[in-house]
C-alpha cells in the first residue's frame, strides 16, 4: 500500500513510529505537511497539490493533525476523502472530538458516564452555573485548549468567580466541571484501535499539580483496566466515530467518567508504558480496513 501520513514534522516519535511501522510490513509512505497542500475543488477530478505535485497515489492517509490547524488540516483530510483514499480517522470524527463541548454533548447522549459539567454564556449566571457542578473547588476550560493548556482548577468560589469573569471578558467560551478529588491527580488513557482497548496506562500529576498531561510533566505507568472502564473507552471511540484515539478517563466515586477523546494520541507514553508495538499495531488496522487495491474513481461528497 501507499500510504500518507499528514502530519506537520516528520522528526516527532509518533510520526517517526509510524513511518517505521508502516516501512517495516514493506508499504510505501509518505509524510505530508497539511498546510502545504493546496486542493482543486471540483465535481469530477477532485486533487490535492503538494509542492508543485499532485497527490493522487495513496491508498490510505493518517492524520496527526494538531489543535492548533484542526480547521485546514481536516479540509486536506476531507479532500483525501473525495478522492476515495481510506482516512486511518474521518474527518468529522476529528471535528467532532475537538470541539469539548460538542463531544461532551453526544457522549452525554449515549448515557457515557461524564464529569458534571456547565456551560454559560452570560456572567450573570456564574452562581447558577458553578452550582450546577457542585461548586468549589471546580475545573475551569477553554474549549480550545489542548495537552492541558487552558485548565484551571479554582479551589474557592471567589477564584472559580474571578476566572471565569476574566475569561468571558476576554470573549473566550469556557467549560465549569466537577472536580473528581478521589482521582488524586491521575487519569487513564486508553488506546483504541478498531473495537479494542489495545494499550492503557496511568497518568499521575507530579507533586503539586492536577493535570496529569505529559506534557505538564505528569509521569506514565503501566496500568490494568477493567472491564467497564474498557468498554466506556471502545463506546466513546465509537460515539465520536474515530477508529484510532486515546479515550481519557477519570476513576470517580460513581464509575468511569470520560474526560476526553484525543483523536491524534502520541506514541511515546503509551508504547513506553506498555511495551506494545502500538505504531505496528495502527499499521495492521490499516491493512486490514483499507483500500490496498484502490482504482481511481469520480470524487464522491
Amino acid at each position: 500500500m501507499k500510504i500518507g501520513i499528514l502530519s506537520r514534522n516528520a522528526k516527532l516519535y509518533s510520526t517517526r513510529r509510524l513511518v517505521e511501522a508502516a516501512q517495516e510490513r514493506e508499504h510505501e509512505v509518505r509524510v505530508v505537511d497539511p498546510l502545504r497542500c493546496y486542493m482543486n475543488i471540483t465535481a469530477h477530478k477532485p486533487q490535492i497539490h503538494y509542492k508543485g505535485d499532485i497527490l493522487d497515489e495513496f491508498n490510505a492517509v493518517i492524520p496527526r493533525i494538531g489543535a492548533s490547524i484542526t480547521f485546514y488540516g481536516t479540509a486536506v483530510l476531507r479532500q483525501f476523502e473525495m478522492m476515495n483514499v481510506y482516512p486511518l480517522n474521518e474527518s468529522v470524527g476529528i471535528s467532532r472530538s475537538r470541539d469539548k463541548l460538542r463531544s461532551l454533548q453526544l457522549l452525554s447522549r449515549r448515557g457515557i458516564g461524564l464529569p458534571v459539567t456547565g456551560f454559560a454564556h452570560s456572567p450573570d449566571d456564574i452562581d447558577d452555573l458553578l452550582a450546577t457542578v457542585g461548586g468549589a473547588p471546580c475545573v475551569i476550560k477553554l474549549l480550545e485548549g489542548t495537552q492541558g493548556l487552558g485548565v484551571v482548577l479554582a479551589e474557592t468560589k471567589q477564584a472559580a468567580e474571578s476566572v471565569i469573569q476574566a475569561f468571558m471578558g476576554l470573549k473566550q467560551h469556557i467549560l465549569v466541571q466537577e472536580y473528581i478529588k478521589e482521582a488524586k491527580g491521575a487519569d487513564i488513557r486508553c488506546f483504541v484501535i478498531g473495537d479494542k482497548v489495545v494499550a492503557s496506562m496511568k497518568r499521575q500529576a507530579k507533586e503539586g499539580e492536577f493535570r496529569s498531561n505529559l506534557h505538564r510533566g505528569g509521569s506514565a505507568a503501566l496500568c490494568r483496566i477493567t472491564p467497564e472502564e474498557r468498554a466506556t473507552a471502545v463506546r466513546a471511540a465509537k460515539v465520536m466515530g474515530l477508529n484510532v484515539c486515546g479515550v481519557d478517563l477519570l476513576r470517580s466515586n460513581h464509575g468511569a467518567v470520560v474526560m476526553e477523546v484525543n483523536s491524534s494520541p502520541g506514541l511515546e507514553g503509551i508504547e513506553a508504558a506498555s511495551g506494545k508495538d502500538v505504531a505496528g499495531m495502527i499499521i495492521d488496522f490499516i491493512q486490514k480496513n483499507g483500500k490496498p487495491n484502490r482504482t481511481k474513481t469520480k470524487g464522491r461528497g
